[in-house]
């Protein structure tokens, strides 16, 4: 192999040379640059549309038929779209600290935590940044355990077939986990998340595929019934214990939130978008608007189907709870999809905190070949030439490992899930986008719209707190019957 690799050392422009073309003077007019200098973005509503759909129609969707059961007919679709609208709202109010000041030449903030800085104090700037981080971590981490259990439903859909449904068909998930984990490592080196339009494209159609399947079933199973199952107020006392049934309510609240989760996705999202006219904002709002409806409309369906075809049963996760069993093969198309889904939303995810460690890398060691520098490979004399840095490599690699072991040691899906949304949701889908849009409009204190922005925050806070409570007892129940690295 060492005669057919040819490494040659390439080195990106410094952050010196780039200062001038940051503030436009060197890019304006161009057609192959923006007016900040990087390469002419072409992203439009329907591929943030994508992006975001592939971020939000998740695992999570699985689980709401589940949630549904815990709250009943009365509070489990209302909670739903209380959380699409506030999720809409606050995206909103996100969308426009993309650039501070003008809305079509203001300074653009690049991610997250940039607009955070533009907009709020140093030490705010640090707590969001760790609570985006550590909430992508988290993800990826509830993305693994829910490909693998995927995966692992696979056979055993298929074991049922061939065994019957009173065979247990044990299985590890470790396994499959470690498969999930090496396509990862593969895909994660795709650069940056302009490069990944076309893995959120497939994995949007995915989506689509496994709860349209979803949601066939459900109506299949509400038929055999004879009507539908379920009660105005969720599972009853006596099934489960009076405190069981505040916990797992609290929960529920988790697992709903979760399924609306990718604001601290928003601003890389909207940095694909091509340059105004329109503005950014105003395409990224329109992309809000269709992506929170789209998945609103399928989260009612299939949540509310699940819990009409099971009631008080419905499994913590509709296609893998095996509540289903036939058509297997169908399970089986249906679980694949949800495979291949998750591979891209675990990029989308993924790429803020990829470019983040990348870029403080590259400011703090800028001059180091490990570092900045990139590797020219030829695999074979007629095999075309890519570029590698080698610290993306590695680093990326790291990561995808480190997160695959915790998975094999954290396998609870839907308590995972519920505490992922309550520790995401408040700080990142409504406090910081709340406080950045004050800042950025300057509302003035103790006016109307503060008030009730305000009143929001405190309430969505009350909400999360909550949630992490109910999720924080059901990992502690697992934990008592848990023990690592056994059988499904």
């Amino acid at each position: 192999m060492g005669e057919n690799v040819v490494g040659t050392y390439y080195y990106p422009p410094s952050a010196a040379a780039m200062d001038g073309v940051e503030l436009g003077h060197a890019a304006a007019g161009s057609k192959l640059f923006d007016d900040d200098g990087r390469p002419r973005r072409n992203g439009t509503m329907w591929t943030a549309s994508a992006h975001i759909i592939t971020a939000v129609i998740g695992s999570g969707v699985l689980s709401l038929g589940w949630a549904i059961a815990q709250l009943g007919w009365v509070a489990g679709p209302a909670v739903m779209v209380l959380f699409s609208l506030v999720t809409y709202y606050t995206s909103s109010l996100l969308s426009d600290c993309y650039r501070s000041g003008d809305p079509v030449t203001g300074k653009r903030n690049y991610t997250y935590m940039d607009a955070v800085n533009a907009n709020l104090s140093g030490f705010k700037v640090k707590i969001c940044g760790f609570l985006q981080y550590a909430n992508i971590v988290g993800v990826a981490i509830g993305y693994t355990i829910a490909a693998s259990i995927s995966m692992l439903a696979i056979g055993r859909a298929n074991c049922f077939h061939r065994k019957g449904h009173g065979d247990p068909c044990n299985v590890s998930s470790v396994p499959y986990m470690i498969v999930f984990g090496v396509a990862e490592v593969f895909f994660s080196q795709i650069p940056d998340f302009d490069q990944i339009s076309w893995l959120s494209m497939l994995a949007a159609v995915m989506s689509f595929t496994y709860s349209v399947i979803g949601l066939s079933l459900g109506i299949v199973q509400v038929v055999a019934n004879g009507g539908l199952k379920g009660s105005l107020t969720g599972i009853s006392i006596g099934v489960v214990t009076p405190m069981d049934k505040v916990w797992r309510s609290l929960q529920a609240f988790g697992d709903i939130a979760f399924a609306y989760s990718y604001s601290l996705i928003l601003i890389e999202i909207q940095d694909t978008i091509r340059a105004p006219p329109p503005s950014e904002s105003a395409v990224m709002k329109r992309a809000t608007v269709v992506s929170v409806a789209v998945t609103t409309v399928f989260y009612m369906l299939c949540g509310s189907m699940g819990y009409a075809a099971f009631g008080d049963d419905a499994p913590g996760n509709l296609l893998t709870g095996f509540g289903f069993y036939e058509p297997f093969w169908l399970l089986d198309i249906a679980n694949a999809a949800i495979v291949v889904h998750l591979v891209g939303a675990y990029q989308v995810f993924c790429q803020p905190l990829f470019a983040f460690v990348e870029k403080w890398a590259a400011q703090r060691w800028p001059e180091s070949p490990y570092i900045t520098g990139e590797v020219e490979l030829r695999l074979s004399p007629s095999s075309r030439r890519c570029r590698v840095n080698l610290f993306r490599s590695t680093w990326r690699t790291a990561f995808v490992v480190a997160t695959t072991v915790v998975s094999m040691l954290l396998p609870f899906f839907n308590d995972v899930v519920g505490f992922l949304g309550a520790l995401g949701f408040w700080p990142l889908t409504v406090y910081f986008p709340v406080e950045m849009y004050v800042v950025q409009k300057k509302v003035p204190r103790w006016s109307t719209r503060w008030v009730c922005l305000q009143m929001l925050s405190v309430g969505c806070l009350v909400i999360s707190i909550a949630a992490a409570a109910g999720s924080i007892a059901g990992v502690m129940s697992d934990l008592k019957v848990y023990r690592p690295f056994k059988g499904y």
